[in-house]
């Protein structure tokens, strides 16, 4: 298979005969019934998503061109969005499963009609290969693996050419929906292979810049930072065959641009507008615009805890008096979200993720608990967000340091180029940090899971918390069956950190997007990009 890491458009695509040079614009045609176009900011930097700097968007990648054993079904939310299920498992790759009465062991049948994108047949030697790459090349990939108890490839084993098997010592029941996320995806092991090396096993770099796949769509051509193209594999058999014939996903970094675009008609659909901007067109009426709550998500404040002087739980609780959540919902969000602050004080924290905080806006509080924390005078520290999410982040900082001032602390901003956000965020230097996590799976613990649990000390702990009580509660609410002990875990675990209060829960947001009225089969998903075998256009 020829490389497409640096190729441009290939002859072709849509969008060929109409790009412009003059003053480096591109003009848009209108778009034929089978081809979709989608405008974005930000775009994949790598076509595998187990490498250690692939970015959020190898998973929209990843969705449309590998396939996994199993999926979830679908349901329909009270605002009339169609969504994934949680609770609902089908079959993709595998057409069949059995589970044993202990739950200790997995057996699955692929289908015997399936084929990667060179043609050549899916075999459990594929599965079990891609399994014991998704657990040996660390970082995130092997993390989320291991939130599945997936965590060794002596767990895999192959029992015929289309019988796959995972052992367990102790079963976990977030096993099956940690198998519907992107990670354990089913590469082209006989393609991936004649391209690994001694120091590349797993042959990461060629992949990273490859496809080999099987899923529903293949990738055509990709231009780093500018476009990538997808065209349906006709010959896909775990599924519905797409309407779309192709699906053009072209980065533009101008919001305007992309808003204006999508209100020509010379789009399709556009991604990851600023909330101003999804508010104005959900009232325009002229476009779809469909606004769902990302599931367990948290728009938060983090405070690094192994630094000074937020070491000290009363500073922490001054910074979460002095947060000017009001404002940040109005002026940063435009209310594309669901405020997760001022709770009632009286009510516990119930068994459940995210929980609303007792914190509201109080800088007569603030200002006497720094004082109790002897900084009366305040202090100064330094704020992080990430670049590439400036749209809303920007105005949160700056908002957050307008109050923080008025309590004496002094807020610098420093603004991280979003290539480099992951880095730092692992870095664990940062003092003072806004940022975003949602969980793919939905039960609480899996939040807990990745973003305090000390053991993991994940990239997305940028608190730098770790309580030795909190694990063991964690490690409890995975693997409990017993409802009532679950649920008495889950309020211990919140009212440890919303006492101890390493993050301050600003809001829950909404997964936007905006469409012509022509296009169809929009479906949320839990990993928040969309699914292009879905959708299709009248």
């Amino acid at each position: 298979m020829t490389s497409i890491s640096r190729r441009g458009l290939l002859a072709g695509s849509i969008l060929s005969p109409v790009l412009l040079a003059a003053g480096g614009k591109a003009a848009f045609a209108k778009t034929p019934p089978e081809v979709l176009v989608v405008v974005g900011e930000q775009g994949t930097n790598s076509l595998d998503t187990m490498v250690p700097v692939a970015n959020d968007y190898s998973r929209m990648v990843n969705w449309q061109v590998y396939d996994r054993l199993v999926t979830h079904g679908s349901k329909v939310l009270p605002n009339g969005t169609v969504s994934y299920d949680y609770t609902k498992m089908e079959p993709e790759l595998a057409e069949s499963w059995e589970i044993s009465a202990d739950r200790k062991t997995y057996l699955f049948h692929i289908r015997k009609d399936a084929v990667f994108h060179d043609g050549s047949p899916v075999t459990a030697e594929d599965v079990k290969w891609s399994f014991d790459r998704a657990v040996s090349v660390g970082g995130f990939a092997q993390i989320q693996m291991g939130a599945g108890s997936l965590t060794k490839p002596e767990q895999f084993s192959v029992v015929d050419p289309h019988t796959f098997k995972i052992t367990f010592d102790v079963p976990n029941k977030l096993t099956m929906p940690d198998l519907v996320v992107p990670i354990p995806c089913v590469v082209n092991s006989k393609l991936a292979k004649k391209h690994a090396t001694a120091s590349d096993p797993w042959a990461l770099d060629w992949v990273q810049h490859n496809d080999a796949g099987g899923g529903a769509f293949k990738v055509a051509s990709w231009k780093p930072g500018t476009e990538i193209v997808f065209s349906r594999f006709d010959d896909w058999k775990s599924g519905p065959l797409p309407k779309l014939k192709r699906v053009i996903y072209r980065q533009i970094p101008s919001p305007g641009t992309r808003r204006a675009l999508l209100e020509k008609g010379d789009v399709d659909i556009s991604v990851g507008l600023p909330p101003k901007d999804y508010a104005e067109l959900a009232k325009a009426g002229k476009l779809q615009v469909i606004g769902t709550p990302i599931q367990n998500d948290l728009l938060f404040i983090d405070m690094n805890v192994k630094m000074k002087p937020f070491d000290n739980p009363i500073v922490r609780q001054a910074i979460a008096w002095a947060v000017p959540y009001q404002s940040i919902m109005d002026a940063a969000l435009y209310d594309r979200g669901v405020p997760m602050f001022g709770g009632d004080p009286s009510k516990p924290y119930p068994p459940e993720w995210p929980v609303v905080s007792h914190y509201t806006t109080d800088l007569d509080k603030a200002k006497k608990l720094l004082a109790q924390a002897g900084f009366p005078n305040g202090f100064e520290t330094t704020v992080s967000y990430d670049l590439s999410q400036a749209t809303t982040r920007e105005p949160i900082a700056l908002l957050l340091q307008e109050n923080l001032a008025k309590i004496g602390v002094k807020v610098s901003i420093e603004k991280v180029p979003g290539a480099n956000w992951f880095a730092q965020m692992a870095s664990k230097t940062m003092p003072f940090v806004i940022t975003e996590f949602y969980g793919w799976l939905v039960p609480p613990e899996y939040f807990f899971y990745w973003n305090f649990y000390g053991k993991n000390n994940a990239v997305f702990n940028t608190a730098n918390y770790a309580n030795p009580k909190l694990d063991a509660l964690i490690e409890d609410a995975r693997f409990q069956t017993n409802p009532t002990i679950y649920d008495a875990d889950l309020v211990k675990m919140n009212d440890i950190v919303m006492s101890d209060l390493p993050r301050i829960p600003l809001a829950r947001l909404f997964f936007d997007v905006a469409m012509q009225k022509n296009v169809h089969g929009y479906e949320y998903w839990f990993h928040t990009h969309l699914d292009f075998r879905k959708l299709y256009k009248s």
